[in-house]
């Protein structure tokens, strides 16, 4: 009799994403260790490709590491944990460390928890992502993982769809989570095809203990406020089957902003003159989707923090190429001025 079609769900979406990534480590002694362990439980050598699980102790993130921990060794893939301590709840040392028993528990090396402090700037959500993300950067680095594995899933693939789209900031925001992000593609989210009850459900009939945040129910939180009230909102009104059609948005949107994006890349340096400025005529002969790309990526390259660099931004400076009336220079974060300048338009820091 096979496992529970939750636990055989979880298991089959990180074989996958591990199969990808062995799949990129096309070095010869990879493959003779992918070869040599697979289908069994001996010990790995330090020189097996490692794959770390991002923990948090919730059911997503348990999920994933006692299917991480079933399916790494039979590939030949070392398999180990971070779990990072954001200081935010009283307890929260004893809370990491204990769930760096758990993965320990789950047969995972190394196991390590990581504590962090966490700014303001962005807000507490946007604050506490970037702390988190840096340490397991850190973390990967000083290990020499080949991967992090992170536990989102479609449930949280549809609250990001909407919080982009109530961000107005076009289709990029659409496109949610990408399965592989990061430097050199370092994270990979197994489970956004899968929904969050499965992951539960999981831990449920593996008899593995989890920890539900209470910021996760905290209306403190958008976050929050969007899975428990937003859209329970939205399945009332429109029915079910609201998350999955939201989480197919998000990929037939990476798939068009992808799209986009390489257009945009090729048609940048045929807008430019011998001096490497923006022709203002080159640049209205392009689609306003692709010409706005290009516009954005310039104001990145000049300096503008792509984190603050916001739609509107970019429709102004677009205005100096569609509505030119001898308007001024336009203003944008990090200190960078665009300006039109005899048919040219100048984007430097000012």
């Amino acid at each position: 009799m096979g496992p529970h079609p939750a636990v055989a769900a979880i298991r089959l979406a990180v074989r996958r994403v591990l199969h990808d990534i062995l799949t990129e480590l096309t070095t010869e002694q990879t493959t003779e260790q992918t070869t040599e362990h697979s289908g069994d439980r001996t010990p790995l050598p330090p020189s097996a490709p490692l794959v770390l699980v991002a923990c948090s102790g919730g059911a997503d993130s348990i999920a994933l590491a006692s299917a991480l921990s079933f399916e790494a060794p039979k590939l030949g893939v070392r398999a180990g944990g971070i779990t990072v301590d954001h200081g935010l709840q009283s307890g929260s040392d004893l809370r990491a460390q204990d769930v760096v028993l758990r993965l320990r528990g789950l047969g995972l090396a190394p196991v390590e928890s990581v504590a962090v402090s966490v700014g303001r700037a962005g807000g507490p959500e946007a604050a506490a992502r970037d702390a988190r993300y840096a340490a397991l950067d850190a973390a990967a680095e000083r290990h020499g993982a080949s991967a992090v594995l992170l536990g989102h899933t479609r449930d949280d693939q549809a609250e990001t769809v909407l919080l982009g789209l109530a961000r107005g900031s076009g289709i990029r925001s659409l496109s949610g989570m990408a399965a592989v992000s990061g430097a050199g593609g370092r994270y990979r989210r197994p489970f956004l095809h899968v929904d969050r009850q499965t992951a539960r459900k999981a831990c449920m009939v593996q008899s593995l203990p989890v920890w539900d945040d209470p910021h996760n129910v905290d209306p403190a939180y958008t976050r929050s406020r969007l899975r428990h009230e937003g859209l329970p909102a939205l399945e009332k009104a429109l029915g079910r089957g609201v998350i999955e059609a939201l989480a197919r948005t998000a990929r037939l949107s990476r798939d068009d902003a992808d799209a986009l994006d390489s257009w945009a890349s090729q048609a940048e340096t045929s807008v430019r003159d011998d001096t490497g400025l923006l022709e203002c005529a080159k640049l209205y002969a392009l689609p306003s989707a692709v010409r706005r790309r290009v516009l954005r990526r310039a104001a990145i390259d000049a300096g503008a923090p792509a984190g603050s660099l916001f739609a509107r931004h970019i429709e102004e400076v677009d205005r100096l190429i569609t509505g030119w009336r001898g308007q001024g220079a336009i203003n944008l974060p990090g200190r960078v001025v665009a300006q039109r300048q005899g048919g040219r338009l100048v984007i430097r820091q000012g």
